[in-house]
């Protein structure tokens, strides 16, 4: 089963049909932002990458104290509501719930996922809140399904200084295999930019996650060119 942009907040998710758009995630970093107030600076950048059509905004700030998060959290999903984009919080299931999110991802140092699934289904979560997990290979993503995700995160794909510390680049080889390895959407993320992006989706990509696409870009017009571009992609083949 996979996502298209889902007409309603935090709502259900129908089968993407073979023609629908790919996601497009935005992935934060207010740390590579720049000296300032890097909290209002990560929220201008959600907000400018709204405007330029993202689907979803992960906001991965895992050092943000609680309550910096959950307002940042917050504003997000406001500002996402009117553009009919989903938001989801690294790690932190509590911020996620309380700042009223679409989900919480997942990554190695987080609750296991079964927990977080088994929790969901025990009915701790509200409708359509969902759970993402990384994955760094088919194994991963296999055990990923099997505990009940609802998507995954799959790379690096391409060289990218993020994502270093879990070894070479995968490649669009390595992430066709992966595709066609389980049944839920892989999002594709690494090095993934305006140059790349389509090739992704060809490959089976659900969709592609970016930071270095949104944060190094203060053009909003190419910004929105590059999404409209990449939502664009299936349509290619």
């Amino acid at each position: 089963m996979f996502f298209f942009r889902s007409k309603r907040f935090a709502g259900e998710f129908p089968p993407l049909p073979a023609a629908a758009e790919p996601v497009v995630c935005y992935v934060t970093d207010r740390k590579a932002i720049g000296a300032g107030d890097r909290v209002a600076h990560a929220l201008a950048k959600i907000e400018a990458a709204i405007a330029a059509g993202v689907d979803w905004v992960q906001i991965r700030e895992k050092d943000l104290p609680g309550r910096e998060l959950f307002e940042l959290a917050r504003a997000a999903v406001c500002a996402a509501a009117a553009r009919e984009a989903l938001v989801f919080v690294n790690d932190r299931l509590d911020v996620a719930l309380a700042a009223g999110a679409a989900g919480v991802h997942l990554g190695g140092e987080s609750v296991r996922p079964l927990d977080a699934i088994r929790w969901r289904r025990d009915g701790g979560a509200p409708a359509g809140f969902r759970v993402g997990v990384s994955c760094h290979s088919v194994e991963e993503l296999r055990e990923a399904e099997r505990a009940g995700a609802d998507y995954v995160f799959f790379g690096p794909i391409f060289d990218t200084p993020a994502k270093r510390k879990f070894g070479p680049p995968q490649g669009i080889a390595k992430l066709a295999e992966a595709c066609a390895a389980i049944q839920i959407p892989v999002i594709a993320i690494g090095g993934v930019d305006a140059s790349n992006g389509a090739k992704c989706i060809r490959a089976g990509a659900a969709g592609i996650a970016a930071i270095r696409m949104f944060q190094e870009t203060s053009d909003a017009s190419a910004l929105r060119e590059t999404v409209a571009r990449i939502h664009a992609a299936r349509a290619e083949f």
